[in-house]
């Protein structure tokens, strides 16, 4: 990066970093959450330094991009409640339709590495497919289309040990 392009970003986080603290903190549930929102909105700025407005509008994008990053952020959390509440059911119909309480953790055990890495990156990390695309390296469409075989593969795995489940529970609100 070239000095100018450092140097800009540099202005910008000294300038910026304790006012979008101060505004993600008054946002966030607890200091860490705040310090991961400053933290990804200086990212973003990092990455978009060639697109970030002159002077006083640079502090006015910030705080958009700080929105947004809560925003996004609140949206993986409630995406996290749902999946655990889902996970719940999952436990509990597994627990009526089964004397093995253990079977749903055993099948998901047993499911190759890349689709239990797939399923855990969406029910356990909160990803959609493209963020799902950016860590396995490969275009969202494959990402899409390799979740939707793990999913398949353990709903029959789970079918075929006897565990009934809504079809809606393993699509975890991300498609």
């Amino acid at each position: 990066m070239s000095d100018e392009r450092t140097a800009t970003f540099e202005t910008l986080y000294t300038g910026m970093f304790h006012h979008l603290l101060g505004y993600a903190t008054r946002r966030c549930d607890t200091p860490e959450d705040a310090a991961d929102v400053v933290a990804e909105t200086f990212a973003i700025a990092w990455r978009s330094i060639d697109r970030v407005p002159p002077r006083d509008e640079a502090r006015l994008w910030l705080y958009g991009v700080a929105r947004n990053v809560l925003a996004g952020q609140r949206r993986r959390a409630t995406r996290q409640r749902q999946l655990a509440s889902e996970i719940a059911v999952l436990y509990e119909a597994s627990a009526e339709d089964s004397a093995d309480l253990g079977i749903v953790p055993a099948i998901f055990r047993k499911l190759p590495d890349q689709e239990r890495e797939l399923l855990s990156l969406v029910a356990w990390e909160g990803l959609d497919p493209g963020q799902i695309a950016t860590v396995l390296g490969c275009s969202r469409n494959a990402a899409r289309i390799r979740l939707h075989r793990a999913r398949k593969r353990l709903a029959r795995e789970l079918a075929a040990a006897g565990v009934v489940l809504d079809p809606s529970t393993l699509q975890g609100g991300v498609r």
